[in-house]
């Protein structure tokens, strides 16, 4: 494996937490860490230029934190065709082109969107939650205005490199479904096969260019990674970043570390074997799935890595605490075949079949961990579980056996 290769590197005043690169044009979006402010940034011929960006002059987020602070965070999502960014911040639904800022049309009055994304074909925006609707989406037809409720999600949609086929999240304190969803129509239609994840406070899913495996950062309570094969869904790996949560109350020392692990610094490059991590050291790794070996390579100095993302011709874009955001040519030993994608989704879809518009879907998932896999009568019936078990397997089991005394 060869060096990475810094293509250049400029400092932009206040540090970036997070890089949303457009699917095809080189673009890159980054939210400033300081202020609800998205800045938007050109990747061409080995070069970033700031472009634009929306959020003017807000207020900064100060103290606030947690909650407060995610209420602010601005949402951003690039329409999958066009240079076109809409930015749901602080109540007001934005859309950013190269010739400027405006409000974004057929947005429903009363929005307050924490999830946004377009539909595959570009002609739909999807946000959550409904303005209709608890617990559930709305799918905004943008040539007509028309606003229709679709099913619940609010993590992200990542879109599988062989088409037709979406992943998202459906979290809950418990829980975390990853659900799967066909590509096709105004609005994601869910499948029964989903994985199901501990706890909450997950990231959005990364999937790999060949769509062999895909990647997801978390929780609330760890610096977690889980990465999946896929169209089997078995878990290949699972492992904290730093120390494990030692468990409440979090000593102060632990508290520090976790927080020093950027939510946004996983990504696949055009090598499909690797997944390259962030950290605090100021450094990427690249591991190998299949050997499980890994690779750091010194980038930052002084720095930690605060994001990092793959733009849509396979350089990577990282951001570091100092202000720093470089643009970097990545090694690649592997080349992804399309071909390879395609297939996978094919079988999967294969396997699944959609839930009912009508149904509850928890009534209808088939949940697996990577490791095991359960129906809805399954669950229904689980009475007795150990320490080894997932939390929220526990909490099934101790409902059940409550319900059956």
């Amino acid at each position: 494996m060869t060096d990475v290769e810094i293509l250049s590197e400029e400092r932009i005043g206040a540090p970036v937490e997070r890089l949303v690169c457009h699917p095809r044009l080189p673009l890159v979006a980054g939210l400033d860490s300081v202020r609800p402010a998205v800045r938007v940034w050109e990747c061409a011929d080995g070069r970033l230029r700031e472009v634009g960006g929306t959020g003017g002059r807000p207020d900064p987020y100060g103290d606030a934190f947690g909650w407060d602070r995610c209420e602010r965070t601005p949402v951003p999502a690039w329409h999958p065709e066009r240079a076109e960014l809409v930015v749901s911040a602080e109540g007001k639904v934005v859309r950013w082109t190269p010739a400027g800022i405006e409000d974004a049309v057929h947005i429903p009055d009363g929005a307050e969107y924490r999830n946004l994304a377009f539909a595959p074909d570009g002609r739909t925006l999807w946000g959550s939650p409904s303005t209709k609707a608890g617990e559930r989406s709305d799918v905004i037809d943008l040539d007509t205005g028309a606003v229709a409720v679709g099913p619940w999600w609010d993590t992200g949609v990542a879109a599988h490199p062989g088409g037709g086929l979406l992943l998202t999240l459906s979290s809950d304190q418990g829980a975390t479904h990853g659900l799967f969803a066909r590509a096709t129509g105004p609005g994601p239609r869910p499948l029964h096969r989903a994985v199901v994840l501990d706890c909450d406070g997950y990231e959005t899913p990364l999937f790999s260019p060949d769509g062999r495996h895909f990647a997801i950062r978390g929780n609330a309570y760890d610096n977690s990674v889980d990465v999946f094969a896929f169209p089997s869904l078995e878990r290949v790996l699972s492992t904290p970043l730093g120390e494990p949560s030692p468990g409440y109350p979090y000593p102060p020392e632990w508290l520090e570390s976790m927080e020093a692990w950027s939510r946004h610094n996983l990504a696949f490059a055009a090598d499909p074997g690797l997944l390259w991590v962030g950290t605090p050291r100021g450094t990427l790794v690249a591991l190998d799935l299949e050997t499980r070996q890994a690779e750091e390579h010194p980038l930052l100095d002084g720095s930690r890595v605060t994001a990092l993302a793959t733009t849509a011709t396979g350089e990577f874009v990282v951001a570091g605490s100092g202000g720093e955001l470089a643009l970097l040519s990545v090694p690649v030993c592997r080349t992804a075949d399309p071909g390879t994608a395609r297939t996978a989704v094919t079988a999967f879809l294969d396997s699944t079949h959609e839930i009912p518009e009508d149904g509850d879907p928890e009534e209808h998932l088939l949940l697996t961990d990577g490791v095991r896999t359960w129906s809805a009568d399954d669950l229904d019936t689980v009475d007795t579980a150990d320490d080894n078990d997932p939390t929220w397997l526990r909490i099934q089991a101790t409902v059940n056996s409550l319900r059956n005394q």
